[in-house]
């Protein structure tokens, strides 16, 4: 009997040759490294050199948070991955009536400027690539990391790393938006333009699945919408008169990697495949990175159990592996007890150990896609890829993502996959191993790390101070040629330079955005009541 994938289609229970059926090597997967990069985007992979070892981490303070790097980077991360707390995300200073109760709970507050500086004291920008998770603030936290280089006396063009920037999926599953969606695209576009003359090698974007999937997405849903915004993302460059080829070698992707292996290794090869014939039949990129589509991975948050918690170890080490098969470029381990609390210090490190077990005590890194040819994860793959090119073409035919943003179809898409998932866990159909099936009588006690609730009135008396000993006059005019910049059309002037003179001058997260808010307003949806 067939048991269905995550994304609705049916896995046999025994595939052979001649399936997929008319397959051909040759067309669907090419050598690694060459289009359609189905196998990946680099020919050794990581036979070369392994992927990228991101912790995500970043609570309380700067200060907190930056020791916590610290022990991150002496237990061998490699790239460091910012969480910043919801004031930040939203726009707002730590001192704003809507940061109360907020501020560095599920991240790090970031206020200013001195912030920053703190946040990555001690640790040389130019040996270090830094993603950060920020989206409708994306611009000013990268200004924020450029200021703070140039106090190292690195220059921007050796700086490494993403934003995430991705404004269109926190309409579609986060809700963490600011303005409407067209000065958020605008903003996107003077992002793209910056980074190309100011910091070359800065991912301008990470468009971003992982966050619908976390929603409910399946597979193919978290593919398809993720594209689909890519594409809107692409148009957007191209109408404010960039060259296809000058921005699309810095966009990069993001995805989550779940428990059910085969399906989200064929999810990644089917995603390289589609994207890579997007940019080359629909937008004509000729350069080989344009085609490429380049992923981070972070493990299903949404998966991890706050019952048996340590469970949560083996979950995390098969979605890593299904992330690595998948052929991702870099990697994010989830700690085993994130669905309790922030992560405790031995926490965080298992976490890294485990990608440590992955690449150097399996023959994971052997070999390049030692999946290919398998009859069952090729025709996982053609599936996969089916049932997201069909919900990309709805897509298309509601007039792209915007409109089918404002036209509620990927959130109602997401929505009710999530309840299918949640109506077959509670029958007993979907095996959650210490929820449904296997569980204890009694859970074995566990202490959580606890964010000190003082951490907000510190952060008030620190921007107190900030603002009595700053320039006021030089805060008040950076502020106006901001608004000034805002105010003219898109593709004119470009937002980012006013604002890397606003935050030099210490304005604050909450100053900038609230003067861009003045100019652009404030995003509402249709269906708020």
């Amino acid at each position: 009997m067939a048991r269905d994938a995550e994304s609705g289609f049916p896995v046999e229970p025994v595939y052979g040759p001649g399936e997929p059926a008319g397959w051909d090597p040759e067309e669907a997967l090419g050598e690694p490294g060459t289009y359609p990069y189905t196998r990946g985007v680099y020919p050794s992979m990581y036979t070369g050199r392994p992927w990228t070892m991101r912790q995500y981490a970043g609570f309380g303070t700067a200060a907190e948070s930056n020791a916590r790097y610290r022990r991150l980077i002496d237990h061998g991360t490699t790239g460091l991955s910012v969480a910043f707390d919801l004031p930040t995300q939203m726009g707002y200073d730590s001192d704003a009536p809507l940061a109360h109760g907020e501020v560095g709970k599920v991240g790090v507050a970031i206020d200013s400027v001195e912030d920053m500086r703190t946040l990555f004291a001690g640790i040389p920008l130019d040996r270090v690539s830094t993603s950060m998770t920020i989206n409708a603030p994306a611009a000013l936290l990268l200004l924020l990391y450029q200021l703070v280089g140039e106090e190292q006396g690195v220059a921007a063009r050796n700086l490494t790393g993403t934003i995430q920037n991705d404004v269109l999926k926190e309409y579609i599953a986060r809700g963490t938006y600011i303005f409407p969606p067209g000065p958020s695209l605008r903003l996107v576009a003077d992002v793209f333009k910056y980074c190309r003359a100011e910091i070359p090698r800065w991912n301008t974007i990470s468009i971003s699945g992982y966050h619908m999937a976390e929603a409910g997405a399946s597979p193919a849903q978290e593919i398809a919408f993720t594209l689909a915004d890519g594409v809107e993302y692409v148009r957007t460059a191209l109408a404010a008169g960039m060259d296809v080829d000058d921005f699309a070698p810095r966009l990069s992707f993001f995805f989550v990697a779940r428990t059910t292996l085969l399906e989200e290794a064929a999810k990644f090869r089917a995603a390289r495949r589609i994207w890579a014939r997007i940019m080359r039949e629909e937008f004509g990129a000729r350069d080989p990175r344009s085609q490429m589509l380049r992923f981070h991975t972070q493990t299903a948050g949404v998966q991890l159990t706050a019952q048996q918690p340590e469970v949560n170890l083996v979950r995390v080490a098969v979605q890593g592996l299904a992330a690595l098969l998948g052929g991702t470029q870099s990697l994010h381990t989830n700690a085993f007890d994130e669905a309790i609390a922030l992560p405790t210090d031995k926490s965080a490190r298992l976490a890294v150990r485990t990608q440590q077990v992955l690449a150097h005590e399996t023959d994971v890194t052997a070999t390049v896609d030692p999946l290919a040819g398998s009859y069952a994860v090729e025709s996982l793959t053609d599936a996969v890829e089916a049932a997201a090119l069909d919900l990309m073409r709805r897509i298309e035919d509601l007039g792209g993502a915007v409109a089918a943003i404002e036209q509620g179809f990927q959130k109602e898409q997401i929505e009710r996959n999530a309840y299918r998932i949640a109506q077959e866990t509670d029958a007993g159909e979907r095996v959650v191993v210490g929820v449904n099936r296997f569980r204890l009588e009694e859970e074995e006690p566990y202490e959580p790390l606890r964010v000190d609730p003082a951490i907000e009135e510190r952060q008030r008396d620190r921007l107190a101070r900030l603002r009595a000993e700053r320039d006021r006059t030089a805060v008040s005019g950076a502020l106006s040629a901001l608004k000034k910049a805002a105010e003219s059309e898109a593709g004119t002037a470009n937002v980012l330079y006013p604002m890397k003179d606003a935050l030099a001058a210490r304005a604050t997260l909450g100053e900038v955005c609230d003067a861009l808010r003045d100019v652009w307003g404030t995003y509402v949806p249709a269906n708020t009541f």
